[in-house]
């Protein structure tokens, strides 16, 4: 647990995996669907992210410049874990007291 929260335990971490879950995204497109995070940040865990071995990023010589972020195999596998961490939280957010 502890090894899988080092990479995923972050605050953002797993809503931008989340977002990757669904295809490749560019740095603007993960700024808009993952909320309120600074782009620092998600610059910070996007790169840790690489890493890992996690995510690719990807750039495209265009004008302007592109760059695309995808998971790996390695992130893929995260996906079912992230589901189910989900689904708890879906079912016991309600009975959940927040202090």
């Amino acid at each position: 647990i502890a090894s899988a929260m080092e990479i995923i335990g972050n605050k953002w971490t797993a809503l931008i995996l989340r977002d990757l879950f669904t295809g490749s995204k560019r740095f603007c497109e993960l700024e808009k669907t993952v909320g309120n995070i600074n782009p620092r940040t998600l610059s910070q865990r996007l790169d840790n992210l690489e890493a890992h071995g996690i995510i690719t990023k990807k750039s495209f010589s265009e004008v302007p410049p592109r760059i695309e972020y995808t998971l790996t195999d390695k992130g893929l596998d995260l996906q079912p874990i992230l589901e189910q961490m989900a689904a708890w939280g879906t079912k016991h957010y309600q009975s959940m007291s927040i202090n």
